[in-house]
């Protein structure tokens, strides 16, 4: 079965004072004549993820504003996890193809899935790739179906495409990051462009004093008296944190008091994640200024907030990114970012402005001692990141984005 997950209360009139009076009367105003449509979000799991962060705080705001709104998670084994871990990299230019087999372990599990997929809705909303295959098997289950695509598709493997595209063309509206990710020969439905955003008042985000950050980083053994550089995401390769241990290897030549966190957490759609947290703690190679901590080590939102707000660099050096929230959590959090050049993370860093962008470990060493050797630039970098969050990336923003869409269909 799938799934329906627990969510607590949001109040959108709580985001006032950061989002802006005018953003919350256009969500007043275009969700009047939406009040009490049904509508279900469905994904592949409910934490671990930047899609389940979105989720934690959209859908609730949703139902405060007076939709009634679902979030339920698809029931998936290892087998299906291993298929869907490669379709993901491999829709994102993995050279390796999800072959015949595999694909009937994914189609098996969305029909499965579908079957069990109970109500009759307004609309439902497919987030990814995992359960995409839902609305061919349950047509008659919403009125309308949307899928949202959290992943870069600008240069995927053409062969794993051609058996998702079928899937998705029939949905009535498609949902991406940026107008790149499109595949040139999608047909059908709306497309609309909608980055994700960060709740400012989730425990992850909000405002933590300096003494209480420095408290949170010395529990893992981090002297809050040196530097420290940071990196947030999941243990993978598209996020290259053997990368960012490269960078830090440079920056310890200029900066040799420097220390580096790499934090993430293991999420449960995802099999290698494991294979790849003991690679990367192996490329460490005992470095006791080198911490390497995920939810089992007890990170949680707080600890991720804590060490985000005491980095005076924060780092997302990915080499394929579908957005990377972590960039806009470090922002707001009004940390100096550098990010890699791929994906959704120009959208968030004009470069030498709001943060830096990178090519390469040479490259992020560069501006790390830049930014670490000149404690203006940093602030001044800091500054107008968050600013751009606030103006961009801020969760009633995407809430509106939903709500236009909602309309536009007929909902």
């Amino acid at each position: 079965m799938l799934t329906e997950v627990p969510l607590g209360q949001k109040s959108l009139a709580d985001y006032t004072h950061i989002a802006g009076r005018g953003l919350i009367e256009r969500i007043r105003e275009l969700v009047e004549p939406l009040q009490g449509r049904s509508v279900l979000h469905v994904s592949a799991t409910a934490f671990g993820g930047g899609v389940s962060e979105i989720l934690y705080t959209v859908v609730p705001l949703m139902r405060d504003v007076g939709l009634d709104a679902h979030w339920q998670v698809i029931l998936g084994r290892e087998d299906f996890f291993n298929v869907t871990k490669l379709m993901h990299n491999s829709l994102q230019g993995d050279p390796q193809a999800i072959d015949d087999e595999q694909w009937e372990v994914f189609q098996g599990y969305n029909a499965m899935n579908a079957q069990d997929l109970e109500g009759d809705w307004d609309a439902i909303v497919v987030h990814d790739p995992q359960p995409a295959g839902l609305r061919e098997n349950a047509l008659d289950r919403a009125r309308r179906w949307i899928w949202r695509c959290h992943i870069d598709l600008s240069t995927p493997n053409p062969a794993t495409l051609a058996r998702l595209e079928p899937l998705i063309t029939g949905y009535n509206a498609s949902v991406w990051h940026r107008e790149e990710y499109i595949p040139a020969d999608l047909d059908g439905g709306l497309r609309k462009i909608y980055p994700p955003a960060i709740d400012p008042l989730s425990p992850k985000n909000m405002a933590l004093s300096p003494e209480d950050a420095a408290f949170v980083c010395e529990q893992f053994g981090i002297d809050t008296d040196r530097p420290l550089i940071c990196q947030v995401s999941r243990f993978d390769p598209w996020k290259d944190p053997m990368g960012v241990i490269d960078a830090y290897r440079v920056v310890t030549e200029s900066v040799p008091e420097v220390q580096l966190a790499l934090v993430g957490s293991m999420a449960t759609d995802d099999p290698e994640g494991w294979e790849f947290f003991h690679r990367t703690f192996r490329h460490a190679d005992g470095d006791p200024d080198i911490k390497i901590l995920n939810n089992l080590n007890n990170v949680g939102a707080i600890e991720v907030n804590a060490f985000q707000s005491q980095a005076d660099v924060c780092i997302q050096k990915s080499i394929r990114e579908g957005f990377g929230l972590t960039v806009t959590e470090a922002q707001w959090k009004g940390r100096p970012v550098i990010g890699g050049d791929v994906g959704g993370i120009p959208l968030q860093i004009t470069d030498g402005v709001s943060g830096f962008l990178v090519g390469s470990p040479e490259e992020a060493a560069e501006r790390a001692i830049q930014t670490l050797e000149d404690p203006e630039l940093a602030k001044r970098i800091g500054r107008a990141g968050k600013e751009h969050a606030r103006e961009h990336f801020l969760s009633p923003r995407l809430l509106r984005d939903w709500l236009e869409l909602f309309t536009e269909l007929g909902v």
